[in-house]
């Protein structure tokens, strides 16, 4: 699917986060609510979805989310990272 997301149209990024117990998250970003609907109604993302509710989740959440605010720190070029 991460192939198949990233080929849509308004794709940024995606990751896939697991936790010790199993749990898994994946972030997947568009640039905008338009395009992510084209992403929820891909036909393949569907069925995929259709075929994780049949053989392999007991459960699942999917949340939409908007960043309220977004800050960030540059990676600075030409300096070395050090390690205390």
């Amino acid at each position: 699917m991460n192939e198949l997301a990233a080929k849509m149209p308004g794709f940024l990024a995606i990751k896939t986060f697991a936790a010790e117990d199993g749990e898994r998250v994946s972030i997947v970003e568009f640039e905008s609510e338009e395009t992510m609907r084209g992403w929820r109604n891909q036909t393949e993302h569907r069925e995929a979805q259709e075929l994780g509710r049949k053989l392999f989740y007991s459960e699942y959440r999917i949340q939409v989310c908007q960043p309220i605010r977004e800050y960030s720190f540059p990676k600075k070029t030409g300096v070395a990272a050090t390690s205390d």
